[in-house]
């Protein structure tokens, strides 16, 4: 250190930037400082989201009893004793089916912390324990007062060992980071919601140590902080693959276990994540961008996502007179958790999900260096767009303008769906999305499903799905969809065709049929909205400070 300090500190500056440099090439996923919700506040003007729940619920449903019985029918023999894995689930799958008990209770009295939380890399080898300890917590929790199935014995070693977060240590960077790189969202969510909960524990059963105090400690104050500065600022790992459903997994702990301030606090966060996935999915299909990881950017499933796992199993618990549809089996650890957990859906959500009631435009605000969420909507279809990259480090993964409607399809092949220039992700700006139109600097993918059915040298119009008809215009490098009315297809493209014939101008201008004139840049810089005006009036193309749900819903 005496030589760096000796050349004016030079040296030392080069020494730190290159272990940041390495660590965030290492992590990927972590916050360089104080950045993650450096921006500005979003949640004025932003949409209500709803809360109200009267809806029944069933207290099982076959779905969630088959999250249960996978884990239940996987031999003990399968539960690991070193590295995450499916160990917890198992365990919890036995005391969920009431089966093997001795032996379950026999195994945790075995088990032993094999690592420690927050964020795994070569700076913390042994992490990633949390994942481990959010379960246990879970089921700490659940059988607190079922000791035939939870023995006192295991549970004091689930309480004693196995969870060794506590105390007042909360902890907002990433182990071994020297305090350069913010812990990443699901990890904070987990790591110290565990060490929440745990104190929780000792002091509701009589441990008076001021420590695991969490009103005095720090501990509340701290997890409030961080619950409402995700519905102010935005989320940071939004929509993430695979961490948003390590990222519900905390908050549902939160809202099923702490006090009531942090149980709003955690419910609050669930019902933004909830409401924004109903407005951004149709007939449970979704294809938002996401930030985290690149390795998952070339995922085409439309139902993939693990956020969809929990939305599908909480639905399975819904009235049966609702037209929920037939729900295909995920992810069984989250599938497993969301069916455990207390938590379930408020009212309006679900009518959203299920069915579109009326057309809507929305933006959906990610704040800094972020993507936007940007869906046109009604009851035949959902314009989805696709988001931006915003440079390497910002792990923002851009995906195709994606039109969905009443079709089975659950692959992007099967859809309409445009993105550009390129075929590069991290160059794409696919935010070309405005009321019932998309544009990018790319051509747009027919499926083979659609039927032509009128057509000249500029515009193609199709039968999508029964009651929707689409145009489309496509080059080599530019594209556009444009939803059309229920009308006689001829009709609509020779008005279509008069009013946009020229093809140099439809690479900047599109005249709707309802007398609208949008102008559109589809090589905007990606901090900008592809879209610029309607009918002369000025778009806000800044989307670093679009509200957290903006727009006319």
């Amino acid at each position: 250190m005496k030589y760096f300090m000796s050349h004016n500190n030079t040296s030392l500056t080069v020494l730190i930037t290159g272990v940041a440099l390495a660590l965030c090439t290492s992590t990927s996923s972590m916050t360089l400082g104080s950045q993650k919700y450096a921006g500005p506040d979003l949640s004025a003007n932003t949409l209500e989201v709803p809360h109200e729940r009267t809806m029944k619920w069933k207290s099982e449903s076959s779905i969630g009893n088959s999250y249960f019985e996978d884990f239940a029918n996987t031999p003990l023999s399968k539960v690991q004793r070193s590295g995450k894995g499916d160990g917890t689930h198992i365990l919890f799958g036995h005391l969920l089916a009431h089966k093997d008990l001795a032996e379950t209770n026999a195994l945790i009295l075995s088990l032993k912390p094999w690592g420690v939380s927050g964020t795994s890399g070569w700076q913390n080898k042994k992490g990633d324990y949390d994942f481990e300890e959010a379960v246990l917590t879970t089921v700490l929790y659940r059988f607190a007062n079922e000791p035939d199935v939870l023995t006192p014995n295991a549970r004091d070693h689930i309480l004693n060992v196995l969870l060794i977060e506590q105390g007042d240590g909360y902890r907002t960077t990433a182990p071994n980071t020297f305090g350069l790189f913010e812990e990443t969202e699901n990890h904070m969510l987990m790591t110290e919601g565990s060490r929440y909960l745990k104190n929780r524990w000792l002091r509701a059963h009589g441990n008076t140590d001021p420590i695991y105090n969490n009103e005095t400690n720090g501990m509340e104050d701290h997890l409030i902080s961080l619950l409402t500065t995700m519905t102010a600022k935005g989320m940071h790992e939004f929509n993430s693959q695979p961490y948003v459903g390590y990222t519900l997994l905390g908050l549902l702990n939160l809202e099923g276990y702490a006090s009531e301030k942090v149980r709003t606090a955690a419910r609050n966060v669930l019902d933004y994540m909830n409401f924004s996935y109903a407005l951004g999915s149709y007939n449970l299909r979704r294809f938002p961008p996401f930030r985290r990881r690149y390795e998952y950017a070339n995922m085409t499933s439309l139902t993939g996502s693990y956020h969809t796992t929990f939305i599908k199993t909480w639905l399975s618990f819904a009235d049966p007179t609702l037209p929920v549809p037939e729900i295909q089996h995920g992810s069984s650890g989250h599938g497993e958790m969301a069916a455990a957990s207390p938590y379930r859906l408020p009212d309006a959500v679900v009518k959203l999900i299920l069915d579109k009631p009326k057309a809507y435009f929305v933006k959906l605000g990610h704040g800094l260096e972020a993507s936007p969420e940007i869906y046109s909507a009604d009851p035949r279809f959902l314009l989805s767009g696709g988001g931006v990259n915003r440079g390497e480090m910002t792990v923002l993964v851009a995906r195709p303008i994606t039109l969905m409607c009443q079709t089975t399809t659950e692959h992007l092949s099967s859809t309409f769906h445009l993105a550009g220039p390129g075929s590069d992700f991290k160059q794409w700006n696919n935010t070309g999305v405005y009321k019932n139109f998309a544009c990018a600097a790319g051509p747009v993918h027919v499926p083979s499903e659609a039927t032509l059915i009128a057509e000249n040298n500029l515009w193609k119009i199709y039968l999508a799905a029964k009651d929707l008809l689409v145009a489309v215009h496509s080059e080599p490098n530019f594209g556009i969809i444009s939803i059309l009315p229920q009308a006689d297809a001829k009709t609509l493209l020779a008005d279509l065709t008069a009013l946009n014939s020229d093809e140099s101008i439809l690479r900047h201008q599109f005249k709707t049929l309802d007398q609208h004139t949008l102008t559109y840049d589809t090589l905007s810089p990606k901090n900008t909205w592809v879209m610029s005006t309607d009918n002369g009036q000025a778009l806000d193309r800044n989307f670093d400070t679009w509200a957290l749900l903006g727009g006319n819903y």
